[in-house]
């Protein structure tokens, strides 16, 4: 299904049948969207749009997501769900946008922000990354002057379906409790897997040469409830999983991510 045609949408829904719709498709290439904006905004906010207007025409639920993208980082405090969007980047002003249309839409929809992903399954994320790169002896540089707040992707994946089955609706905020800079990430991650943490090396967020800017702080909290695990809890359990004995597989020759 091509969730940006409308026709595709259509008839994957009158094919298959649904009480709710999941959209978990998106352009995720936060960098790349900077010279990508027609594809990143037909991805993240045409095709969301598309679905919520469908899902509202055959009353069928609707889950979909943001990020802590959409805000600019100028709060020193977490960001809650009334919290005023102010995009600094192509992708954070498609999800901004998305949301918009979504709830203009399909005011039951249901659509979740959330940030910095990390899972047992996931390759390329900043956490399994950066372990991969300390275990094969590399350094690892991460930005210390962005704090974030890490989603452990089973959590983020039982909370938000929880919210689904039990109809509600509108912008929620959904990620693992505790806000850490990518270099405590980092290090934290790696005290878990027994790895040097000295291998970890902070620098600024300028010194990684990102295309596209991110504000330094995008902690989200909620006024809605507070339904995720903290942090710790979450890593312990990623490791757990049988990371440990993949991390073996792929060295990566690389020592630079800001995030995933």
């Amino acid at each position: 299904m091509d969730i940006a045609d409308e026709n595709s949408v259509e008839s994957a829904l009158t094919l298959h049948g649904a009480w709710a719709l999941v959209n978990a498709a998106g352009y995720v290439r936060v960098d790349e969207a900077e010279s990508d904006r027609e594809r990143c905004f037909r991805e993240n906010t045409d095709g969301p749009n598309i679905l919520a207007r469908t899902c509202a025409a055959r009353r069928i639920r609707l889950l979909t997501f943001s990020s802590d993208l959409v805000f600019d980082g100028s709060s020193s405090e977490p960001y809650h769900e009334e919290s005023q969007p102010s995009p600094l980047n192509v992708y954070g002003k498609s999800k901004a946008a998305a949301e918009s249309a979504v709830l203009a839409a399909a005011p039951t929809a249901l659509v979740v922000r959330t940030s910095a992903f990390f899972g047992p399954w996931d390759e390329h994320n900043f956490v399994t990354q950066a372990l991969r790169a300390l275990q094969a002896g590399n350094t690892w540089l991460a930005a210390d002057d962005v704090v974030v707040s890490p989603t452990y992707v089973p959590d983020l994946v039982d909370a938000s379906l929880d919210l689904l089955i039990d109809g509600e609706h509108g912008i929620w905020h959904l990620a693992n409790t505790g806000e850490v800079t990518w270099a405590e990430l980092a290090r934290r991650a790696a005290g878990w897997f027994g790895l040097d943490v000295s291998l970890v090396r902070p620098c600024s967020q300028e010194a990684l040469g990102l295309p596209a800017p991110r504000p330094r702080y995008s902690v989200l909290g909620s006024r809605r409830a507070s339904i995720m695990p903290d942090l710790d809890h979450a890593l312990g359990r990623y490791f757990e999983e049988g990371v440990a004995r993949s991390l073996t597989q792929e060295p990566t020759p690389s020592s630079t991510l800001l995030e995933a």
